[in-house]
C-alpha cells in the first residue's frame, strides 16, 4: 500500500463522503448528491470523497451528458474554495487525473494520513481492510496492475461500458453468496494500519456499515468510523474542531 501525509488547514468544517455508487438507473442518488453539493458541501473548507463515487468507472473519456454534469457540479464546489479530495474506491479505481482536474478534485493515495484539527487520522475507501475476501483480494491486485489497466483502458469504449456492466452484475451475484463477517473488515488488518501509522483514528467506506466503532490500538483508545452509503438516503461524516458525527438526509428532504 502507498502512502501520503497531507495537512488540512484548519477550518470550521470538514466533510467525508464514499459510496455513493452514481449511475444513471438512479437518479435518486444523483439529485440528492447534486443537492449536497450545492446546499450542504459549500459550508464546508474541505471535502473529501473515500471511493466509489461512480457505480463504475471505464475511463476518463467517457464523455456522456450523465459525467459532464456530475463534473461539472463537483467542479462548481471547488469554485467556490472547497477543497476536494478524493481516494479511488473498487468501483471507480480507473478514475484519472484528466478528470480529476476538470473536476476541481485532487487524488490521494489508497491510503492517506492526514492532519485533522490537529489529530492525525488515517482516510482510506476500506477494501484493503477486507482480507477474508480472498477471491476479491486477488481480483484487486490483478486489476490494480499496469498491464491489466493498460489492456482496459486500450479497448473502445462501448466494450468497456458493456464489461463494466457484466462485471456489476457478476459482483452482486458473488456479493449475495458471500457471508457478512467475510465482507466486512478484519479487526487485526484496522489495528496493525492504524499502529502503522501511528493513529487513534480511521475513517473509511466500502463495507456499507456507518457506524463509530471503540476500538484499543497500542493500549490506547481508538475509533474506526464507516461511512454510510448512498442508496436509500444521503450520508455524510461532519468533521468540525470540536465534534464528529454520522449524518443523513432522505432523498426528498436533503437539507440539514
Amino acid at each position: 500500500m502507498s502512502e501520503s501525509s497531507h495537512k488540512v488547514n484548519k477550518s470550521a468544517l470538514t466533510y467525508f463522503i464514499a459510496d455513493l455508487h452514481l449511475a444513471q438507473n438512479r437518479p435518486d442518488i444523483t439529485a440528492c448528491f447534486l443537492s449536497f453539493l450545492q446546499n450542504d458541501a459549500p459550508k464546508a473548507e474541505v471535502l473529501y470523497i473515500l471511493g466509489d463515487l461512480f457505480e463504475y468507472w471505464v475511463g476518463d473519456d467517457d464523455d456522456s451528458s450523465f459525467i459532464l454534469e456530475i463534473s461539472q457540479a463537483i467542479k462548481n464546489l471547488s469554485n467556490l474554495g472547497c477543497k476536494i479530495y478524493f481516494i479511488h474506491g473498487n468501483r471507480d479505481f480507473l478514475l484519472g487525473k484528466r478528470f480529476a482536474k476538470q473536476s476541481g478534485m485532487e487524488l490521494l493515495p489508497e491510503i492517506t494520513l492526514i492532519d485533522l484539527y490537529g489529530k492525525p487520522v488515517v482516510i482510506m475507501h476500506g477494501d484493503t481492510l477486507c482480507t477474508r475476501d480472498v477471491g476479491y483480494q486477488k481480483f484487486r491486485k490483478k486489476s490494480r496492475s499496469w498491464w491489466w489497466q493498460a489492456i482496459i483502458k486500450s479497448l473502445p469504449l462501448s466494450v468497456r461500458r458493456k464489461i463494466a456492466s457484466n462485471y456489476r452484475d457478476q459482483s452482486a451475484s458473488a456479493t449475495a453468496m458471500k457471508s457478512q463477517d467475510i465482507m466486512d473488515v478484519t479487526e487485526s488488518e484496522v489495528v496493525d494500519c492504524l499502529s502503522q501509522y501511528q493513529s487513534q483514528l480511521m475513517i473509511h467506506g466500502h463495507t456499507h456499515r456507518p457506524d463509530i466503532h471503540d476500538i484499543v490500538v497500542s493500549n490506547q483508545a481508538a475509533q474506526r468510523i464507516v461511512l454510510g452509503d448512498w442508496y436509500e438516503q444521503g450520508a455524510w461524516l461532519k468533521a468540525t474542531p470540536d465534534s464528529i458525527e454520522l449524518m443523513n438526509s432522505p432523498f426528498e428532504l436533503n437539507k440539514q
